[in-house]
């Protein structure tokens, strides 16, 4: 799951090649991340984890080099608003609002 989210987060390097990008355009989208979280939550990681890593994203000084790529903000704000869409319809409560 982390590694699913941080590779989200990055996106495509500048130099990237004609393979990244595909692999990028079949895997790398808002859908296909979502469906993989929630894979991950069907089998064994739960919500209040995948909350605490978006926490850690935001505030930890290791993902400062990550927070600093270009369209970082859009890309964890729509992957916020995915999920919550996400929980929303299953009637889940999940807020990310806490921190």
């Amino acid at each position: 799951m982390q590694d699913t989210i941080i590779k989200y987060l990055t996106g495509l390097p500048e130099n990237a090649s004609r393979w990244q990008k595909k692999l990028n355009k079949k895997y790398g989208n808002l859908t296909q991340v979502t469906k993989r979280i929630q894979y991950d939550l069907k089998h064994g990681v739960e919500r209040q984890e995948v909350v605490a890593f978006l926490v850690l994203i935001k505030t930890d000084q290791s993902y400062f080099e990550l927070r600093k790529t270009s369209g970082f903000a859009f890309r964890l704000y729509s992957l916020e608003a995915s999920l919550l869409n996400v929980d929303s319809k299953a009637n889940h409560s999940l807020s990310f609002s806490d921190y």
